[in-house]
């Protein structure tokens, strides 16, 4: 074995020459042997990779997402509209429109990474006669 008594690269051998050795030595003792999806094609090869495929891979595995805030803002807005749609108490609607307009205030007065917020804070009165006006119309018919 050409390897250094620690185990690492020896002085005077290039990192590519002590990787393949490590790599054919390894292959010679049977250390790849029975690796998961030995046999079955690899996916994703003739695509178009950007720099951060790896990232974008790794955050879709694990359900992850990153939108920027001002970006992100908009779909928690939108979340609000739907979560306000569905509530059934006005206190309980208050409390969205509390929360997401804190939210777009904050982004609008930091200033944030992304596109630029154009999003205004929601008119709380006009929103919560609209709620009434939905909730009366579905308990009319």
């Amino acid at each position: 074995m050409s390897r250094g008594r620690d185990g690492r690269k020896p002085p005077g051998m290039s990192w590519e020459g002590w990787v393949d050795q490590q790599i054919r030595e390894g292959m010679e003792r049977g250390e790849f042997e029975n690796l998961p999806g030995k046999g079955k094609p690899q996916t994703g090869l003739s695509e178009f990779r950007d720099e951060d495929w790896w990232v974008k891979a790794k955050m879709r595995a694990e359900r992850l997402s990153y939108l920027p805030p001002t970006l992100r803002i908009r779909k928690e807005a939108e979340e609000a509209k739907e979560a306000i749609a569905a509530a059934t108490r006005e206190d309980v609607v208050r409390a969205i429109l509390a929360d997401i307009n804190a939210k777009i205030r904050d982004i609008n007065r930091r200033g944030a990474a992304g596109p630029p917020s154009t999003l205004m804070p929601l008119d709380e009165e006009a929103v919560v006669a609209r709620w009434r006006a939905a909730r009366s119309a579905g308990s009319a018919e």
